[in-house]
């Protein structure tokens, strides 16, 4: 599939205030709403990244995704901008995949967010045909759990190459070397490939809006630009053609 669509991120882009970060977060001038519908809209996938981003449950997953979404320039009035369904906003947690897009530079990356919850398994094999690499979120306490090895399995197993992001590690309880170890343990034990072994680390604490490839004592724990750019760097485009005839998926 070459491209996700979600008519509500450009209106998103419209409203947002010209430079309006929190504080603590690096500013970047937000896209007018020409700017951000050419983006969006163009037909040249080289310049299009897919991506899912599974997790255990409340290992910060749809946290994560509301960080990306607000420092690339879309505003919403509260937490959780993807769990628009009822159900969701009463029982705090994520039971249906949705898509999104965000702009980083001149590429645009769809986004799918995905449940964390064992019982809506199933919404995580869906989409895993329709995404071209995934973002593994893992808690720099608890550490790979059940739901983190089914996900992280459905994606090797349809040959993605995994972005690891261990969240949380601002927590006084993290032990990001030991978590670090048993990821890779994981890796190995669901048998993936040398290419999958190959998996970039961002360290993250979501809720605080930051997202970085080192956490050397003299990088600023501002932005989440490392993980756009991993992603794009990471993650291949879309492998379609714009010839011939109209395919689609559907399951």
């Amino acid at each position: 599939m070459s491209s996700f669509y979600s008519p509500t991120t450009v209106r998103s882009f419209a409203t947002a205030a010209p430079a309006a970060v929190d504080e603590g977060v690096e500013a970047k001038l937000k896209l007018d709403l020409k700017q951000a519908t050419e983006i969006l809209e163009r037909e040249d996938v080289t310049k299009t990244r897919n991506l899912a981003i599974i997790a255990h449950v409340d290992h910060g997953k749809t946290t994560l995704v509301d960080c990306l979404l607000k420092q690339t320039g879309i505003a919403f009035p509260d937490e959780r901008a993807m769990d628009s369904n009822d159900l969701e906003q009463e029982r705090g947690i994520t039971i249906l995949s949705k898509c999104t897009s965000i702009i980083h530079g001149d590429y645009k990356l769809n986004i799918v967010d995905t449940p964390g919850h064992s019982d809506f398994g199933g919404e995580v094999e869906r989409i895993m045909t329709m995404v071209d690499g995934v973002c593994l979120v893992v808690c720099a306490t608890e550490g790979p759990m059940p739901q983190t090895k089914f996900v992280l399995q459905k994606a090797l197993q349809q040959g993605l190459k995994p972005i690891v992001v261990i969240n949380k590690v601002d927590r006084p309880t993290s032990r990001i070397d030991d978590v670090e170890n048993e990821i890779f343990d994981l890796f190995c034990n669901l048998e993936a490939n040398d290419e999958q072994l190959e998996y970039p680390v961002i360290y993250a604490a979501a809720k605080d809006g930051w997202a970085l490839n080192s956490l050397d004592d003299d990088k600023p724990r501002v932005g989440v630009s490392d993980l756009l750019d991993t992603a794009i760097e990471h993650v291949k485009h879309p492998q379609v053609s714009s010839e011939g005839d109209l395919k689609m998926l559907i399951n």
